[in-house]
């Protein structure tokens, strides 16, 4: 049986960003899913994007920095969380923890993310998680110390002398493709 063309979908990407690299992210996210045949309109949820009402699914992605993500972010779903909740919708949580492997750091981000979806009042259809890159060629002498404190009481070096990315970019891209495409499948 051959198969079916698939529909294109009208996909939104908002997100909120920090340092840069959650647009990133999001941009690498819109060349795949653009390759893919969609339709895509990305937006840094500081411009205030229009809603999503006129999508058929929807990423938000944010960065987690000190606990939180970017106020716009929360903002922006607060406000349109009824209509998220009625569509298709991802939830990106954006961290350094999600590139480790550390229980106690992975009950923080997940306490991150349910303090988020509470005061936004959205239900993502699946929350996935995407390791963080780091310029700490570009953070102030408080930044790289805070860094260096933080790899010390969980037994690790820290690393503050270059640019690393941590981002598994083809985990994603299969991620968003199999999220987009086929509403059936489960995702973790």
């Amino acid at each position: 049986m051959p198969d079916l063309p698939q529909r294109s979908a009208k996909v939104l990407i908002v997100y909120g960003t920090t340092e840069g690299h959650t647009g990133h992210v999001c941009q690498y996210l819109e060349h795949v899913l653009a390759e893919s045949g969609h339709s895509v309109t990305i937006c840094d949820v500081v411009l205030e994007p229009s809603g999503p009402k006129r999508y058929d699914l929807c990423f938000a992605a944010g960065s987690v920095h000190a606990g939180n993500y970017q106020p716009a972010l929360v903002e922006y779903v607060r406000r349109h969380h009824e209509a998220l909740n009625a569509m298709r919708s991802a939830f990106l949580s954006v961290s350094l923890s999600a590139a480790g492997k550390n229980p106690d750091d992975w009950e923080d981000l997940d306490q991150c993310v349910e303090r988020f979806l509470h005061a936004t009042g959205w239900s993502p259809t699946v929350v996935h998680h995407v390791a963080e890159a780091s310029g700490s060629s570009q953070y102030d002498f408080f930044k790289r110390v805070a860094l260096k404190i933080i790899a010390w009481r969980r037994g690790q070096a820290a690393i503050t002398g270059g640019d690393y990315d941590l981002t598994g970019y083809e985990e994603l891209g299969t991620f968003a493709r199999a999220f987009v495409d086929d509403p059936q499948i489960e995702l973790s």
